[in-house]
């Protein structure tokens, strides 16, 4: 069993007080059901992360295969397709014309990789013995490159902290990972979820960026800096076709 803390480089993040730049969040998983691209505008990073939403945009995510999808809005910067499935191999490319401007992303969906169970221990970042950490673990398949990204769960609140990791030193090996973070003090009876998400290394690198610099904005969402995208021309955010799936439990 291999445990896993941290394995790769910090990237350096220049952060920044700028505002008014498209912020796109988009996702396309292997779920059916409706899946999502969020635009709005980022505000200087001295202010609070509300971002207003930018609406009007036209929003269409293609594959390799042929197919077109056109994303309706609803609620206001929010555009949505209804019936859809990823699936694991296809590119997908995100296409997003606002303001006189075009954007658009690639993002090739990995294979799906099991979540295989999730535990709860005394925390070991306190004296509080209380506390408890929510461990994930896995079988990481061998010989191929995988990337993984962690979304955490309190009593229904997401906490902030990202989690994002890979397999440079664990190829092949049954893996388990400690979910270390001091957002959401957790005990016992509550209720925790843990999302697994298989990405490819763009997202990968956007996501662990943003979790070696999460003390500088709320983990878990765009912050006002330009951390590696996939997007072009560059903006902030990024587009990621994954999969995804989840486990629940109380915590004992």
């Amino acid at each position: 069993m291999s445990v896993i803390t941290s394995c790769t480089k910090v990237i350096d993040l220049k952060l920044g007080n700028n505002s008014g730049e498209l912020v796109i969040e988009g996702n396309i998983n292997n779920q059916r059901g409706p899946q999502y691209v969020k635009l709005s505008q980022n505000v200087p990073f001295s202010n609070t992360n509300t971002y207003p939403p930018v609406t009007g945009a036209t929003v269409t995510i293609t594959d390799n295969k042929g197919d077109n999808y056109s994303l309706t809005e609803g609620p206001a910067g929010i555009y949505s397709v209804n019936n859809v499935a990823g699936v694991s191999g296809t590119s997908y490319t995100l296409t997003v014309l606002s303001g006189g401007k075009t954007y658009t992303a690639t993002s090739t969906m990995p294979d799906f990789v099991r979540l295989d169970s999730i535990s709860s221990q005394n925390s070991i970042i306190n004296n509080n013995s209380n506390k408890k950490d929510i461990l994930v673990y896995y079988k990481d398949p061998a010989g191929v490159a995988n990337q993984y990204r962690f979304i955490l769960y309190v009593n229904g609140v997401q906490v902030k902290s990202v989690f994002a990791y890979n397999d440079q030193f664990n190829d092949g090996k049954d893996v388990n990972i400690d979910l270390q973070q001091d957002d959401i003090n957790i005990y016992a009876f509550d209720t925790v979820t843990v999302e697994m998400q298989c990405i490819d290394k763009p997202i990968y690198t956007y996501w662990y960026t943003l979790m070696q610099e999460e003390g500088n904005g709320p983990g878990g969402s765009v912050t006002p800096s330009n951390p590696p995208t996939n997007i072009a021309p560059v903006t902030l955010g990024y587009f990621s076709a994954h999969t995804t799936q989840s486990r629940t439990m109380v915590v004992y």
